[in-house]
């Protein structure tokens, strides 16, 4: 090729790659590429018009659908224990003892944990009965039987839910195991890190994601479709019978019942508050509300369960002792016990108890009996997963 030649073609690629350059800058100015952007889609509860619309969820912990789905999966999966089945009775999950057809609970007719009673994998008892997982998003007022777990409370691995998780993997009353071998557990497994990235943005498995996960999963066990809801709803009607134990559960002058369960204007049927309820007359609890506020007033003061499915929840108070809602309903009938402690809402300690005919009784319960949601025992996005082992 003459010298010529060869300056000319010289010249003719610089143009070239000028012009190519030109344009790469000119699109990308036009169309930059954007980064990958992590997103989660919203989990949506679809609350009816009449429940609260303040619900207890941590700015750090929005509910998603991907972070839903895998707390599921964790809070069925034994192997979160820190074990993947090699040792006898090694597995044990959020699952084992909440079970779904009894509100969460384990049930009175448990095999393992006869009437109701649950222990851990070393046998050392839970130190009170359970309180079933129910509606707890709406809860503001404080977790366990005595509102231990709040955000007043210093320590602050002892605040919110998600604390609660890690405190079940770690009790000798329940999981009795360690976060390291719990979150190796989970790593070995190869579905989760998908899921992981679903609800995170990466496939890094830590205790902090396991907590928030299950939290959020326990958070969407929402109930709303009783027959009482379907009342409220315009759905379906009331029984004579049961419109009058209605009348009875919300007034002074029958059962006297709303105060610290709700009903009317509260659809949750509990206030999430503690109370006295004249149980007793000697008090050395260690774990009663006096243990947690050191108030004098708290003596022998527990939380105030939800009626809602409460005839799945059985055995009833923070220690069992009454094993039907008959019993129960006799309690307040005709058993409370003058104490100083006793909450001021108790307006009929004076006279003992409630005092209703055996019609009235009757009428009472079976109005209870319509805060039972067998939507809510029976719903496939709250049961354990298929596939898990």
């Amino acid at each position: 090729m003459k010298p010529l030649e060869q300056k000319i073609g010289i010249l003719l690629a610089i143009i070239i790659l000028f012009l190519s350059g030109m344009i790469i800058i000119s699109c990308t100015k036009e169309n930059p590429i954007e980064p990958t952007v992590f997103k989660t889609t919203p989990y949506e509860m679809n609350l009816p018009h009449y429940f609260p619309n303040r619900l207890n969820i941590p700015d750090d912990n929005p509910m998603t659908v991907e972070g839903v789905r895998l707390g599921r999966y964790l809070f069925y999966d034994g192997r979160l224990r820190g074990y993947t089945g090699s040792e006898p009775d090694s597995l044990m999950s959020c699952g084992t003892c909440h079970l779904q057809e009894y509100s969460f609970e384990c049930g009175i007719d448990h095999p393992k944990y006869i009437g109701g009673y649950t222990h851990g994998v070393t046998g050392t008892p839970t130190p009170h009965v359970m309180l079933p997982l129910i509606n707890i998003v709406f809860n503001h007022e404080g977790y366990f039987w005595n509102g231990l777990i709040h955000s007043s409370n210093p320590q602050p691995n002892r605040q919110t839910l998600e604390d609660i998780v890690v405190m079940g993997i770690l009790a000798p009353h329940e999981m009795n195991s360690t976060v390291e071998r719990a979150v190796a557990a989970i790593q070995s497994i190869s579905m989760y890190p998908p899921m992981f990235e679903a609800a995170f943005g990466t496939p890094e498995i830590n205790i902090n994601r396991i907590k928030k996960a299950i939290s959020q999963f326990t958070r969407s066990l929402v109930s709303y479709n009783s027959k009482f809801d379907r009342y409220l709803r315009g759905e379906e009607q009331l029984t004579d019978s049961e419109l009058k134990g209605y009348i009875l559960f919300t007034t002074e002058e029958g059962a006297d019942c709303f105060h610290c369960h709700g009903g009317g204007g509260n659809p949750l049927f509990t206030t999430n508050l503690f109370y006295n309820n004249a149980k007793d007359s000697i008090f050395n609890d260690p774990r009663d509300r006096f243990a947690y506020t050191g108030k004098e007033s708290d003596k022998g003061a527990y939380k105030a369960t939800t009626l809602r499915n409460i005839i799945f929840t059985a055995p009833y108070m923070h220690d069992g002792r009454f094993k039907t809602l008959d019993e129960v309903i006799d309690f307040y009938n005709d058993g409370l016990i003058m104490s100083p402690y006793v909450n001021t809402l108790m307006h009929k300690i004076n006279d003992g108890g409630a005092k209703l005919l055996p019609s009235e009784k009757n009428d009472l319960k079976n109005f209870i009996l319509t805060l039972t949601d067998n939507d809510f025992i029976t719903n496939p996005a709250f049961s354990k997963p298929t596939d898990l082992p």
